[in-house]
């Protein structure tokens, strides 16, 4: 099984929606299947096969939760370097074709959120950035063709 890596929050994050599905989502499923069940003849009860297709799939996204979290592992941020882009490493990258700024912070793929900057170490754009340092400047394959920046600054 893949070691998969989280941030502190991000782990966090997963145990609580873990929990909520379990604790709340899991219940009220069981009510619906109950509920359904007591409407009578179940081979012609859309209502009850709808509940059980709902807690089947609930049951999948619980199983996959879990065994994410067996394998999870957090990522010590105060053992990070900052003079090479890594995995948490917030980097200011300029474009050198149309001179924008840009700031993307390296997080693991499950917290990967574009609106907030938050791009995953797998994408392109990280891969291309990885074990760079400070002046570098750097092509990166994107699927609308090339990239080409320089990294300004790397923080934490």
């Amino acid at each position: 099984m893949e070691t998969k890596y989280f941030t502190k929050e991000g782990l966090e994050k997963l145990r609580d929606q873990l929990s909520k599905l379990k604790t709340i989502e899991r219940p009220l499923i069981s009510k619906q299947i109950a509920e359904a069940r007591d409407k009578g003849d179940l081979s012609e009860n859309a209502e009850y096969d709808a509940a059980k297709n709902a807690q089947s799939m609930l049951e999948l996204k619980i199983s996959k939760i879990e065994e994410l979290l067996s394998n999870a592992k957090i990522i010590d941020e105060s053992r990070l370097d900052n003079s090479k882009v890594f995995i948490l490493s917030t980097v200011r990258l300029k474009n050198l074709k149309n001179k924008a700024v840009l700031n993307y912070t390296l997080v693991p793929e499950s917290e990967a959120d574009l609106k907030s900057g938050k791009i995953s170490v797998t994408s392109p754009i990280a891969k291309g950035l990885l074990g760079k340092k400070v002046g570098d400047k750097v092509e990166i394959k994107v699927p609308s063709g090339t990239l080409t920046v320089e990294v300004i600054a790397i923080t934490r």
